[in-house]
């Protein structure tokens, strides 16, 4: 089927701002899978609080997920989130299985937000010419998160 939806965008800056986003959702939907783990198998004397926090990321990464998704279709990009697709092609690190002691959840986290955080700032270098509305999305977004893993890393310190 072509696309419905049609771009403002040339097809070259659709293609730049569609591949930065397109990232991006995968990278926000692994990272609320990652949180959610971690919030049902998180066990050790931080439990409480880091149970949470926890939920605050997934929040977080779900409405973000939302944001670019949005953002996708009104270019005229059509989402993917199926779980192959996040499989495939997010950029974190991932989080085992199996209950996880509180110290080694924070240190997993904190690895995870900075692996997404990088990649977003791949991403806003590379629409910097080709699209100003993504970019600030992902500025907005990649400031969130930045926070929240200054918050998570301190708790390394």
């Amino acid at each position: 089927m072509t696309g419905p939806i049609t771009s403002t965008l040339n097809p070259e800056q659709q293609k730049i701002a569609g591949d930065a986003l397109q990232g991006t959702l995968v990278d926000m939907i692994d990272l609320s899978l990652i949180a959610k783990q971690a919030h049902w198998n998180v066990v050790g004397p931080q439990f409480r609080s880091l149970h949470l926090a926890l939920d605050e990321i997934v929040t977080a990464a779900r409405t973000y997920t939302d944001e670019v998704a949005e953002r996708l279709t009104a270019i005229g990009v059509s989402p993917d989130g199926r779980a192959t697709t996040v499989a495939q092609d997010s950029g974190t690190k991932g989080f085992g299985a199996g209950w996880t002691k509180d110290e080694q959840v924070v240190a997993s986290i904190t690895d995870n937000l900075s692996a997404v955080i990088g990649r977003l700032r791949e991403r806003i270098a590379a629409t910097d010419e080709a699209d100003p509305v993504t970019q600030d999305l992902l500025i907005a977004q990649t400031a969130g998160l930045e926070q929240t893993h200054w918050m998570w890393q301190a708790q390394l310190a």
